[in-house]
């Protein structure tokens, strides 16, 4: 909740051209965005989808209108986490984030999210 734009997010490419249902719209970015930082085509085209508005063509809308950037937080969370918030922390980072930080992917990054989790 600290953020509303992912840090340096503008030079990431979060574009997943095997995606042809949400497929990236030319000079958009799709950085994390909003209180749970929406990231990727398919998620900003989802969401868009589901509660109404323009994710593939203006994915800006979740840093731009605060009612939107809950929506598209809630949308995520309901729809990829919360089925599995029962199983534990590590279920909920590989809902989350488990093709970046699963499977022996970015284990400093994935302990220092335990990290952070154990301090808090």
């Amino acid at each position: 909740f600290c953020y509303i734009e992912e840090i340096d997010g503008a030079s990431k490419n979060y574009c997943d051209r095997s995606s042809t249902q949400y497929p990236c719209s030319p000079g958009k970015g799709y950085f994390g965005r909003g209180p749970l930082q929406l990231s990727w085509n398919y998620n900003y085209g989802a969401a868009g989808k589901s509660i109404g508005f323009d994710g593939l063509n203006a994915p800006e809308t979740v840093a731009n209108d605060v009612v939107i950037s809950f929506k598209a937080s809630l949308w995520f969370w309901m729809t990829n986490v919360h089925s599995v918030m029962g199983q534990g922390f590590g279920a909920t980072i590989r809902a989350i984030n488990g093709a970046l930080e699963c499977n022996g992917k970015n284990t400093a990054q994935m302990q220092a999210r335990v990290g952070y989790y154990k301090a808090f």
